[in-house]
């Protein structure tokens, strides 16, 4: 590891940070921002390359990716380009920012490369407690993280977006690098019980990417790849590359697969809603999304459809970058769905407060002009959002984005994430503070996704539950078929958990 890091080439001194030049001239709407955006195309050619390094076929060169147009944003909230605080990005300007083929190019994905991006970035200390009382040197810290990385299920994959909403002065304590980065101080030995597919989604497939669980409601999944990969993801067992502890059962785009799922939504009458996931529906061109759409909307028996994408929380530049057409499909899909008299809908995937910024705002308010309906479904995780003051910020702040809070789920129980997981009681103490204190409509129902297939059921549903054992059991009457009827589905509290919710 050690001789590894050694190797690493010598980063460029770092450059002053430039006044905002002229153009960077705010609006206040939507409107005005694509008009501004329309204006600037012709005089992008013209901007000087004058980039900071980024990562690049493992290892860090200078940018060479063809100008895109930039996006400027707008509102009356503080603007600061806080990716600029990430020093391999400290000279990146907004227009680069803000363009999605920016954000592809240099989003850390792999070993390799995440090595080379946090030794760039890690302070030569960081706080090893949340005192700060003791510290601990970078390549420690590193060595504790790519550790964690060779025992986790999920490969590596971060956007800049992700990257920049980090504390890296305080990496270790940050709830958004707890979420996407493992250390291996931190893993905790797996519950018995756990499983890598413990929703039993591969047992529930008639065909292979479409899962069909409730009577009425199917999932498919298009792809198996996500813009980031969560550590916690319920689908390790297929999304993302193989890793050291797991050969994925990967879910290709291809064609014949689709047309197989296609064909079996068609002939169930019974089905009326599908979920468009994955992996992730950002990973979709828009050609694709346009024809999975246009396929759904003219199936008589199907009457809504939602496309689920982590991307809103991390590449919101997507949907405001003029130059890619994934959210004008998106928009188009919509439109078109309620001229038929059905009903689409974008499921997004925010977690803390500290993944929303003025870009994810702008971006959320675009949909909501467009009138494209926008839900949130949050992960609940021991050390990021597990007390009332910050499941309140974040349903306020999704709130007032217009983006409805829909589900937060008690966290499956998926292999090397017992770290993250709490007991139930903690999401049952959160329901019973948070209850009465934001409008009806926008708060969140508390789920638990059962075990074994038994699906989303409200956590304070419960017909047992024993704190002692940490034992609770569900039954879900509405779920039938595969031996399903009056089962009684298990869920586990962590072995190590016994702290409730605290405000």
């Amino acid at each position: 590891m050690y001789s590894m890091l050694s190797r690493l080439p010598a980063l460029a001194p770092r450059r002053a940070i430039k006044a905002k030049p002229d153009w960077a001239r705010t609006v206040t709407s939507m409107p005005q921002l694509q008009a501004q955006v329309r204006e600037l195309g012709d005089d992008i050619a013209g901007i000087g390359r004058d980039n900071p390094l980024f990562l690049k076929n493992d290892s860090l060169v200078q940018d060479s990716s063809s100008p895109v147009r930039p996006v400027i944003l707008a509102g009356d909230q503080d603007r600061d380009e806080f990716w600029r605080k990430v020093p391999v990005w400290e000279n990146i300007s907004a227009k680069d920012f803000l363009s999605y083929r920016w954000s592809v190019a240099n989003t850390v994905q792999g070993s390799t490369k995440l090595l080379r991006f946090l030794q760039a970035v890690i302070p030569e200390e960081v706080p090893l407690d949340e005192s700060g009382t003791r510290m601990q040197v970078r390549d420690e810290f590193i060595a504790d993280v790519m550790g964690g990385v060779a025992a986790a299920t999920m490969s590596i994959r971060m956007t800049p977006y992700v990257l920049s909403r980090v504390n890296w002065k305080d990496p270790r304590h940050d709830p958004v690098v707890r979420q996407f980065l493992p250390m291996k101080s931190m893993l905790m030995a797996d519950h018995p019980k756990l499983a890598l597919d413990s929703l039993h989604e591969e047992a529930d497939s008639p065909v292979k990417g479409l899962v069909h669980r409730y009577a009425d409601k199917a999932l498919f999944l298009p792809t198996s790849v996500c813009p980031t990969y969560c550590m916690f993801c319920t689908r390790s067992y297929a999304v993302g590359a193989d890793t050291d502890t797991v050969a994925k059962a990967s879910l290709k785009p291809t064609r014949k697969r689709w047309e197989e799922a296609f064909a079996y939504i068609e002939k169930t009458p019974a089905l009326q809603d599908i979920v468009v996931s994955g992996g992730d529906s950002y990973y979709l061109q828009p050609d694709q999304l346009t024809l999975i759409g246009e396929r759904l909307i003219s199936m008589p028996n199907i009457k809504r459809f939602r496309f689920a994408s982590k991307g809103l929380a991390v590449a919101p530049s997507r949907i405001l970058d003029e130059s890619d057409g994934w959210v004008n499909a998106l928009i188009d899909i919509s439109n078109k769905a309620k001229r038929a008299g059905k009903a689409v809908a974008l499921h997004t995937h925010f977690n803390h407060p500290n993944e929303i910024s003025w870009i994810s705002s702008a971006a959320s308010q675009k949909l909501f002009e467009a009138g494209v309906m926008v839900r949130n479904q949050t992960v609940l995780l021991r050390g990021v959002n597990d007390n009332v003051e910050t499941m309140s910020k974040l349903i306020r702040g999704l709130a007032d984005n217009n983006i409805f809070p829909y589900y937060v789920y008690q966290c499956d129980m998926v292999e090397r994430v017992e770290h993250l997981r709490t007991p139930l009681q903690t999401i049952l103490d959160l329901e019973a503070k948070l209850r009465g204190s934001i409008a009806g409509f926008m708060m969140p129902q508390f789920v638990v996704d059962l075990p074994g297939g038994g699906g989303k059921r409200l956590a304070c549903s419960y017909e047992t539950y024993d704190r002692k054992t940490g034992l609770s059991r569900y039954t879900a009457p509405a779920v039938t078929g595969r031996d399903k009827e009056n089962k009684v589905y298990e869920y586990y509290d962590p072995v190590n958990a016994t702290e409730t919710v605290t405000p």
